[in-house]
């Protein structure tokens, strides 16, 4: 009877692999989606300033390519602790289409229209403004081009933002308006 009540510690190894294989399997896409989003997250970090922060297409179709790609450099690596076959081919598949489409539509820019290339364009001109502003310059010549750099970022970012709350309330602009320019 003892025997019985004591599995053979193999045996339940085994079949607590085979009932929980899908488990790991849901933890790894799991892993993954938590990773992907952090990383699209964690691309706003050298953004200068908070108000600079807007949804960025761009940036989210950069975290689905890098998503794509970490699932199939972890699952290459981890392949004896996912055995099944069928699931591991699905994995790879999807981590390339992951990344193809993610590249595709960061390179083609087809989905991102005036507004959102705007909200893109802003945490990216931020960055600029942080990177000339901290960095420990000493030629002069640089220095007055870092001041520059900030200047234009600033206009640009200021232009942008007013563009974004007229296109939002009013819609696109006629045909042949001209660009108003930073400060008006």
């Amino acid at each position: 009877m003892a025997d019985q009540a004591s599995p053979n510690p193999q045996t339940s190894s085994r079949q607590h692999s085979s009932n929980h294989g899908s488990g790991n399997y849901l933890r790894f896409l799991a892993m993954i989606a938590t990773s992907t989003i952090v990383m699209f997250g964690l691309m706003y970090l050298n953004t200068y300033v908070l108000d600079h922060v807007f949804f960025s297409q761009t940036r989210m179709w950069m975290a689905l390519y890098m998503g794509g790609a970490m699932a199939i450099i972890m699952l290459s690596f981890m392949l004896g602790m996912y055995s099944n076959r069928r699931a591991n081919i699905a994995i790879f598949a999807g981590g390339l289409i992951a990344l193809g489409l993610g590249v595709g539509l960061v390179r083609s820019q087809a989905t991102v229209g005036d507004v959102a290339w705007m909200k893109a364009m802003i945490p990216h001109h931020s960055i600029a403004v942080l990177t000339s502003e901290r960095a420990n310059l000493s030629d002069p010549r640089v220095q007055a081009l870092a001041e520059a750099i900030i200047e234009a970022q600033r206009n640009e970012i200021a232009e942008m933002q007013g563009y974004i709350a007229d296109i939002e309330a009013n819609g696109d602009a006629a045909p042949g308006t001209e660009r108003a320019g930073p400060g008006q």
